[in-house]
């Protein structure tokens, strides 16, 4: 028998300091799509660790902030929106908290697997979202320490020639992949503090060699960062592959969610939008119809709930349609028909198959396994 591949999905984790958008929301479907439906055709490991990028200075922070300015208030009973609220003023804030004052809550970070009160509860209450739009968990709320700790991902970098460390001098770390005609990226400051990259180096690095395929999600804006990731990764023998998921704008605007501005288009307020009456399965397929096959993989549509609405209306329509009694073997062919020369299922591919005119009608079981 012979052995299955083995796929590694590693979407950017976002931060629980704000809201889910729109354009959080279709990275995850987009996300939740893929993993279902290639793991009809591979083992795959869908790695989401929020532990992993807790120590970055976004998050810490602002956990460092909220002691500082609110106090030890009870978090439990805030909005994921009002707790956002927080964050933009942070990020209003014209100082940063230094190393000194963020090393603590590193600490309890590295130690101990401690997170924030305040973030916590954003984790819980995007786990209830989760559940309501039948997206797979990856574990938002559970401890998941990377694979590496700091030193061993730089002993591995520096095995691989890309790391550059000018500590014994004061200096800070840079990812080095020169050679590849890619600039210096810093990844631990001189006071010690890593980034994103960082992080990710320390869970994915171990990670990638285990497995024959790693599939790197990620904002455009994140381009450079990706690239210097790829390589570093495909240094360990896996084949790697970056996917670039554009935003959702607002109005014609794409900003980032620290500015705020989320009010009327949070997840939350979409799922509000729909009514308690709408049938969960309809729910589920009609937003992965909306914001994975309508939207598609660029940032050229703004946001339309009309169009949202619309998509709804087309899942109840599929549902109603959609034949039983489908043959597993069938339903993995047509999965295989939306791969190109990898491994996994493209999402956007097999999403947008279902809409058009002249159609044949689904199967109920593809429907339900993929999308509901």
């Amino acid at each position: 028998m012979l052995s299955r591949h083995r796929v590694l999905l590693a979407p950017i984790t976002v931060t629980p300091s704000k809201p889910l958008t729109p354009s959080h929301l279709k990275g995850l479907l987009w996300t939740d799509v893929m993993f279902r439906a290639t793991a009809h055709l591979a083992d795959v490991t869908y790695r989401y660790s929020h532990t992993t990028y807790h120590p970055t200075e976004q998050t810490l922070g602002f956990w460092e902030y909220l002691d500082r300015t609110r106090g030890d208030i009870d978090y439990s009973a805030l909005s994921e929106e009002e707790i956002g609220e927080f964050y933009v003023q942070y990020r209003g804030e014209t100082t940063r908290p230094g190393a000194d004052a963020l090393r603590p809550y590193a600490e309890a970070v590295e130690m101990n697997g401690w997170v924030h009160a305040a973030g916590a509860r954003v984790l819980s209450l995007w786990a209830d979202h989760y559940a309501r739009l039948g997206m797979h968990d990856p574990g938002l709320t559970r401890h998941q320490p990377p694979g590496l700790g700091t030193e061993d991902m730089l002993k591995q970098l520096a095995s691989l020639d890309m790391g550059l460390d000018q500590r014994d001098s004061g200096g800070p770390v840079y990812l080095d992949a020169t050679r590849y005609g890619l600039p210096l990226r810093q990844i631990i400051a001189a006071d010690g503090r890593p980034n994103y990259l960082a992080c990710a180096l320390r869970e994915l690095l171990p990670l990638a060699a285990d497995h024959d395929e790693v599939v790197l999600l990620y904002d455009r804006e994140l381009d450079p960062d990706y690239q210097l990731l790829e390589r570093v990764l495909a240094a360990t023998g896996a084949s790697v592959h970056r996917i670039q998921i554009g935003r959702v704008p607002i109005d014609g605007r794409v900003t980032s969610a620290r500015h705020g501005g989320w009010h009327d288009h949070t997840v939350g307020a979409l799922l509000r939008s729909t009514g308690p009456d709408c049938d969960p399965s309809v729910l589920r397929l009609g937003m992965r119809l909306y914001f994975v096959a309508v939207l598609g993989p660029g940032q050229q549509q703004s946001f339309r709930k009309d169009l949202l609405m619309k998509s709804l209306r087309r899942a109840e329509q599929l549902l109603d349609r959609a034949t039983t009694g489908g043959d597993a073997e069938d339903n993995r062919d047509t999965l295989r028909r939306h791969r190109g020369d990898h491994t996994y299922v493209d999402p956007y591919r097999l999403t947008s198959s279902l809409l058009g005119k002249g159609r044949q009608a689904p199967d109920h079981t593809l429907l339900t396994g993929m999308f509901v």
